[in-house]
């Protein structure tokens, strides 16, 4: 049960970052492009690699620690790190082919989706 109650903290905190990023980045550029998902990917990317090397190599966290930084924070910031970390491990370990496969599944897979879920909602109107 702390499990997921560290989770549910750390993704409430990351949640409320990704908003005000979006919000700032909204106020900044505007609406023509989404800077503010750009940011938040790039950032949380570079945050999951750093976290993952700093407090599970280095400092030999807890699971707990882990739960509430990289799944919990990280996770409600952007998802998109850990996808990230997840294909970067799997070229680290030697499974190039599956981490080629990784990305262009998770890619092509979720713009299908999205399309599917989009024009699903747009028939029900």
């Amino acid at each position: 049960m702390i499990n997921m109650l560290l989770v549910a903290i750390g993704g409430a905190i990351g949640s409320v970052f990704r908003y005000l990023v979006g919000v700032w980045a909204l106020r900044q550029f505007g609406p023509a492009f989404p800077w503010g998902t750009l940011t938040v990917n790039v950032v949380g990317s570079f945050a999951i690699g750093f976290l993952a090397e700093l407090i599970v190599r280095r400092f030999d966290a807890s699971p707990e620690m882990r739960l509430l930084l990289i799944t919990g924070i990280l996770g409600g910031f952007t998802t998109f790190s850990a996808f990230s970390l997840d294909v970067i491990s799997l070229f680290e370990r030697g499974a190039g082919g599956a981490g080629v496969t990784y990305l262009v599944a998770s890619v092509a897979i979720s713009l299908g989706a999205v399309s599917a879920g989009l024009a699903l909602g747009r028939a029900m109107l």
